[in-house]
């Protein structure tokens, strides 16, 4: 995909995680992007990001990782989803999925950081502090933490819906890099046991437009 300055090609491997949600958010944007990256699946309902072998490849052991490779040389290793975005579309900018120019580009850091602190994260403490099977992961599991979370979700969606009753996507006229982190949180919410009030008929118009879109498969 890259060459460096030296001319020796680039490798790389993302390491993904299934069906959670921040390796879905990088599947979702290279699907955008229309960049196919060779991938090696991490099981972490048998614990595998613990293990030795992928410590040493992320040691905070969470997914996605991308691996970067010189041939005959060490590799980098980018963590957490949205650097692993960044790097992507600092690679191909088009189509630009976190702005264009200096307005649009702050818009949508603004929006993509309001999605992840106040849905995204809360979703995430819902499902980690609540469903019984996370209580090998969590350790302890704060269940008044998790129950103390739903409000905040929707709070945020009813101020959403609110927005989006004066434009089509999350930070603006066009689909972003904001619209991936609201869609998976979103989504997330399924196995959250929450879900989308029937009167929010705006942020229920954006989530069938985005869900529509061939990457939300990804």
């Amino acid at each position: 995909m890259e060459r460096p300055g030296n001319g020796k090609a680039l490798t790389m491997k993302l390491y993904d995680g299934g069906r959670a949600p921040n390796p879905r958010r990088v599947r979702i944007f290279l699907a955008e992007k229309g960049i196919q990256v060779p991938t090696e699946q991490v099981d972490l309902g048998a614990l595998q990001q613990r293990t030795e072998a992928y410590t040493a490849i992320n040691p905070m052991q969470r997914v996605p990782a991308l691996v970067l490779a010189l041939v005959l040389d060490d590799g980098t290793v980018i963590a957490e989803s949205i650097a692993i975005c960044r790097y992507f579309e600092a690679v191909q900018p088009d189509p630009p999925l976190f702005g264009v120019g200096t307005l649009q580009s702050a818009l949508v850091e603004m929006w993509n950081r309001r999605a992840e602190l106040h849905l995204f994260f809360p979703v995430a403490s819902v499902f980690q502090h609540l469903h019984p099977a996370m209580s090998r992961m969590v350790d302890p599991q704060v269940p008044q933490w998790g129950e103390a979370n739903k409000p905040r979700v929707m709070q945020f969606l009813e101020f959403l819906d609110r927005e989006l009753k004066h434009r089509a996507y999350v930070a603006g006229a066009d689909y972003t890099v904001a619209d991936i982190t609201a869609l998976v949180a979103v989504d997330f919410m399924r196995v959250s046991k929450m879900a989308v009030p029937d009167a929010l008929s705006d942020l229920q118009r954006w989530h069938k437009a985005v869900s529509a879109r061939p990457s939300a498969a990804a």
